[in-house]
Order: structure tokens, then C-alpha cells, then sequence
């Protein structure tokens, strides 16, 4: 069974009743601690939304339309500030998140139905604005690629974040789209100590196959850039230099970086993932961590949630700042281009073979 992110599964902050698992039960059944299971297996579950095109105001985010194939993800890193939405659900930003995989079937029908409107403005659409777009329940259910092929199919430009080799094997279709400067990919890198890693994003590829990753796309002409999210004060911004120079080697040509964010129920589970995997570093990693947040865990506040204040937070900007010049990275990726948008099939796409 696979080792999971969250060690364990919090209330919900919507309900009343709680479940309080009973270790005398545990014990009756002959298991020791080291015997029991480590988490539930994964359950993919159908998910029946009606529309797949979100949208945002948020000046924090560089896009106003996002996609997520898939709700909850897999990679079970310990500190995705996503949890919280599987709450909405009535489940837990714990091991339900992980481990309760909710799946929009639907997606690519849904949205060449969004694009064919006579409504849509043609946009970039941004892919795991949530959750991970290229998630281990992706290799057979193909859902991403599928969106892809219908962006291709029209032309509308497309974004893309993940922390997944897997989406070398779409390199194909972004490629083609890139051709429009239609396409873009960030690749996440949060450490290149494989140990560490593996405890923060079990789930995930590993640092070299997402180097691999970056060089594959450029190779395939694909605009692709680094993102190291999140940097967490005292634990990995350290890393933040060999990071960078790494990601410039391997082809990336931009970066850019987001400070730990711990919206609602995500707090406790960070605090007991320390305790469990790094118990002697635990308060000097939280005093840093709130000293970015103004005393707090979080500070949800627009233009700060993702920059934090203070000295420290500063201190790691102004490191990030200093390594991304130096290792030769733009600050922002390529402008993507609506311009070849079309709508296939349709009198608009029949004239344009006339200009």
C-alpha cells in the first residue's frame, strides 16, 4: 500500500459529527502500530458536474479560466492547499483527499461544448488551477490528453501546471498548439533531495524525471518554465539556487515561485507531518512559517497569501530574485496567443481560408 501525505483524516469543518477511530479496536484485532495499513487504497469515484470551465477574479492568480479533470489528487502532497475543497464534499482534507478521486468523465465533451458557444471568449484555460491535472488516475483515463486534443482541435491556448512526467507523453499536442503560441507548461519543483521528496509528495515524480520532463518539452518545442511551490521557510528554500540552475540546464526558460500557503484544516495537518517526519526542526519551521503570516499560520488576505511579509519572507523573495537572474531565467512565461482560434465546422472557420 502506498505511503500517503496527511497522517491522518481531520473533521470536516462543515460537520457536526465526528469519526474517532478506536485504537482498543485496533489492538482486538491482534495489529500492532506497525502492522496496520498506512492509508485506505484509492477509490475513483464519478463526478457529475455539468460544466467544466471555472472561473476566477483573483488577483493572485495569472489566469481567469481554469480546468480540473479530477478532484482530490493522488500525489497526496502533505501541504496542497486544495485539501479544504474536498470538505465541500462532505469528505476530509486528510487521507479522503488523497485517496477519494473524483472524476469529471465528461470533461472533454463538456468543454467543446463550452468552446463551440457563441458566448465564449476565446482565453487561456488553465489546467490544475486545484488539483494536479496529470495525476497517477490519468495514465489509463486520459481525460487531460482528451481536453488537450479538443483545445487543439480549436485552438484556444492552453496553460498547464504539474508536478507529473506523465505530461511528456501529451508533448505531441502541446506542441501543436504551441505552434500558435497556444501552449505553455510550468513544471513544480519543491526539492532535489529525493528523501525529502518522497515524504512530501509520495505521489509525485521524482526530481529528475521532472528535469527530464522540462528537457523533453523544449526538446518538443514546447514553451516550459519552473515553478518552485511551495517554498516552506527552514525546510527547502535553501534549495531554491540548485533549484533554478537545475531547471535553466534542463531547458527552462522562466520561473517563478509561491510562498507555503495553509488555508483552514491544511495547518494541522502541516504540524503533524513535521512531527511526524521532522520533529527536531518542527518549531523552527512553524516560528518561520508565522513569521511570514504576521504571527499566524495563514494569512488569506489578496496580494499577500502567496507572498507572505516580513523579514523572512522577504529574505526568501530576494533569494529566489537574486538566483533566477543569475541562473539566465525571464521572470514571466510567453504571452499566449487567441489569435488562430477557430471553431471548427462553423461559417467563421470556413472564412478564415479566405484571409
Amino acid at each position: 500500500m502506498r505511503f500517503r501525505g496527511a497522517p491522518q483524516n481531520p473533521p470536516n469543518r462543515f460537520e457536526r459529527l465526528r469519526y474517532e477511530p478506536d485504537p482498543e479496536a485496533a489492538e482486538a484485532d491482534g495489529l500492532d502500530e506497525e502492522a496496520r495499513p498506512l492509508a485506505p487504497s484509492v477509490e475513483l469515484l464519478r463526478d457529475p458536474s455539468r460544466t467544466i470551465v471555472a472561473t476566477n477574479s483573483s488577483p493572485d492568480i495569472g489566469f481567469d479560466a481554469s480546468l480540473n479533470p479530477y478532484r482530490g489528487c493522488e500525489h497526496a502532497c502533505f501541504y496542497c492547499y486544495a485539501r479544504p475543497t474536498h470538505e465541500y464534499l462532505g469528505l476530509s482534507a486528510g487521507l479522503d483527499f488523497e485517496t477519494k478521486i473524483l472524476v469529471k468523465e465528461r470533461a472533454p465533451e463538456l468543454l467543446r461544448q463550452k468552446l463551440r458557444a457563441r458566448s465564449w471568449r476565446p482565453q487561456v484555460i488553465a489546467f490544475s488551477g486545484v488539483t494536479d491535472c496529470y495525476q497517477p488516475a490519468e495514465h489509463k483515463l486520459r481525460i487531460t490528453r482528451r481536453c488537450l486534443e479538443v483545445l487543439a482541435e480549436f485552438r484556444n491556448p492552453a496553460s498547464v501546471i504539474t508536478k507529473s512526467r506523465l505530461v511528456s507523453r501529451d508533448a505531441d499536442v502541446l506542441a501543436e498548439l504551441a505552434g500558435h503560441d497556444a501552449a505553455s507548461v510550468l513544471m513544480s519543483i519543491t526539492t532535489l533531495d529525493r528523501e525529502l521528496q518522497r515524504r512530501m509528495e509520495p505521489g509525485a515524480s521524482v526530481p529528475g524525471k521532472r528535469l527530464a520532463t522540462i528537457r523533453a518539452l523544449r526538446d518538443a518545442g514546447v514553451p516550459v518554465g519552473v515553478m518552485v511551490a511551495p517554498v516552506i521557510p527552514g525546510l527547502n528554500d535553501h534549495e531554491i539556487p540548485a533549484i533554478l540552475e537545475a531547471a535553466k540546464e534542463a531547458g527552462a526558460g522562466h520561473a517563478s515561485m509561491v510562498l507555503l500557503r495553509l488555508p483552514h484544516g491544511v495547518g494541522p495537518i502541516f504540524e503533524s507531518w513535521l512531527e511526524a517526519h521532522f520533529p527536531e526542526r518542527r518549531s523552527k519551521i512553524l516560528n518561520r512559517v508565522r513569521a511570514t503570516r504576521g504571527g499566524r499560520l495563514y494569512d488569506p488576505r489578496f496580494r499577500v497569501r502567496q507572498r507572505g511579509t516580513g523579514f523572512f519572507a522577504d529574505q526568501v523573495q530576494s533569494l529566489f530574485d537574486l538566483a533566477r537572474r543569475r541562473a539566465g531565467l525571464a521572470a514571466e512565461g510567453p504571452t499566449l496567443s487567441t489569435k488562430a482560434f477557430r471553431r471548427p465546422g462553423t461559417s467563421d472557420d470556413q472564412l478564415a481560408l479566405f484571409r
